[in-house]
């Protein structure tokens, strides 16, 4: 599966875009990967209305979220894959026209199923930013490709940050059906920007795709995410999630199985295997699990009451604006994380993103007392974050071959999902577990939100241990088919 050689027996492309068009591409991907990211939060300001909104009960309107995670985790190697195989670009435009076809779909219903459905063609869009990073290093001279794959790793980020408060805005002051349409227009700008901007890479990976293996990884991934996401409703030692759980285990064995002995595997495991790759996928894990908890704590210290004594009674919205600058602290630093990159090596940036992230958690022990610490503490974690999702596209890239790219940052894409869905199951049980009388209902206690941080903390630490035994001074990787920079060569990739 390796070789660099393009289709049609074309070189491939050594990153020769002209500074203006090689700037215009990085925007477009960069709005594309936002307004996908942006897609994982939208119905969030709707979840206490969803059951009467949908006619059904809290347990299936949950789905409208679960059925999104699921569909992201699935198509994020499955698109990597097929746009190595087939052009990421072809594959970046499927991906947009189904987030438009999902949102259209949303927007036109009214009760459960249709919208789940919607949310499923929503979440298969979510293989954008690898795709994105992958065109960029097929499309980018190399003294541009650090600063810009930063930049797409951040937007991951940046969508959900200011997601929150514009979807709890329109949900407050419109139908929520809006939200749905304002969606669904955003996708087709994006269409329209990338069928006109962005170039067709000429790199192609040989081989057919692995039919097999897409539906044996889908498998057991559905049956690990469903287990972990759904585990608090069932019950933990519940027949349903051991039983996944099980399966899950069992599936994923026997397609690792499968894979190695494939001519064409939908994830080559010999590569995914070498040091560099497993650790920088698990450290990607932690690293999804230690920003998630930022998602699940703050908003819920923001908007408690006040009469719990330490809750800052803010609305949905108010709270959304609060963390919506985290999302501008990692649009900024996305520089920063290149630069860094570029001195020391990505191995560095992910590393003092971790130790970022891990301070931030501990400042936020101490900053929960009103709205504006909460702000700086979130913003620490954010700046984390920002440099730890910046590094992982750049380890990964430097140790697999340009025909692979595609597939293997869409694997780590769903390491990063596997972390914040793993996040959402532990710290949920937490606040749900430890909890005071409020009038006639129970909310999270002081202690239940000061333990969920702590745990965050503390796995951010064991990011940071992780990633200390990354084989280190590995550098961006320069376009495909591009020549190595003199720095790099003479570091040998250690």
């Amino acid at each position: 599966m390796t070789g660099s050689s393009s289709a049609g027996g074309r070189p491939a492309p050594s990153g020769a875009l002209p500074e203006k068009r090689s700037g215009l591409v990085v925007a477009v991907l960069a709005v594309c990967g936002i307004v996908v990211s942006l897609m994982q939060t939208i119905v969030v300001p709707l979840i206490p209305d969803l059951p009467r909104l949908l006619h059904s009960s809290a347990s299936d309107a949950s789905w409208v979220l679960t059925s999104t995670l699921l569909a992201a985790a699935v198509c994020n190697p499955v698109s990597g894959r097929l746009g190595d195989l087939y052009g990421k670009r072809r594959v970046l435009l499927t991906s947009l026209g189904l987030m438009v076809a999902g949102s259209v779909i949303c927007a036109l219903s009214g009760s459960l199923v249709p919208v789940v459905a919607g949310r499923v063609l929503q979440g298969c869009a979510i293989g954008v930013i690898p795709l994105g990073i992958s065109i960029m290093r097929d499309e980018l001279p190399s003294d541009r490709l650090g600063s810009a794959m930063a930049l797409m790793s951040a937007t991951l980020g940046v969508g959900g940050a200011i997601g929150l408060p514009l979807a709890a805005f329109v949900a407050q002051h419109a139908d929520w059906h809006a939200l749905f349409w304002m969606s669904a227009l955003i996708g087709a700008l994006d269409l329209l920007l990338v069928a006109f901007v962005v170039p067709e890479s000429p790199l192609r990976a040989p081989g057919r795709f692995d039919v097999a293996g897409a539906t044996g990884l889908s498998a057991g991934l559905i049956c690990l995410l469903l287990a972990i996401t759904k585990g608090g409703d069932w019950g933990w030692g519940s027949g349903p999630t051991l039983g996944l759980f099980a399966a899950a285990a069992v599936i994923l064995l026997l397609w690792g199985l499968m894979e190695l002995r494939t001519r064409d595997p939908l994830v080559d495991l010999r590569t995914t295997a070498r040091r560099q790759v497993l650790l920088t996928n698990i450290a990607s894990v932690v690293v999804g699990f230690a920003m998630f908890g930022m998602s699940l704590v703050l908003p819920t210290l923001l908007q408690l009451p006040r009469a719990t004594g330490y809750g800052l009674g803010l609305s949905l919205v108010e709270a959304g604006l609060c963390l919506a600058p985290v999302g501008l602290v990692m649009m900024l630093l996305s520089p920063l994380s290149a630069r860094v990159s570029r001195r020391w090596g990505p191995k560095i940036s992910l590393l003092l993103g971790t130790v970022v992230i891990a301070l931030g958690y501990a400042a936020t022990l101490g900053l929960m007392r009103s709205a504006w610490q909460v702000v700086a503490a979130s913003s620490i974690i954010g700046a984390g974050v920002g440099l730890a999702y910046s590094a992982m596209p750049a380890l990964i890239m430097t140790a697999v071959p340009p025909s692979e790219t595609a597939a293997a940052n869409g694997l780590n894409a769903l390491m990063r999902s596997i972390g914040t869905s793993a996040s959402s199951a532990v710290l949920s049980v937490v606040l749900a577990h430890m909890t005071i009388p409020l009038g006639t209902v129970t909310v999270p206690s002081l202690r239940a939100l000061q333990v969920a941080v702590v745990i965050a903390g503390g796995v951010a630490v064991l990011g940071a241990l992780i990633t200390g035994f990354i084989p280190g001074r590995a550098r961006p990787a320069p376009a495909a088919g591009g020549p190595v920079p003199d720095d790099l060569a003479r570091s040998g990739g250690r």
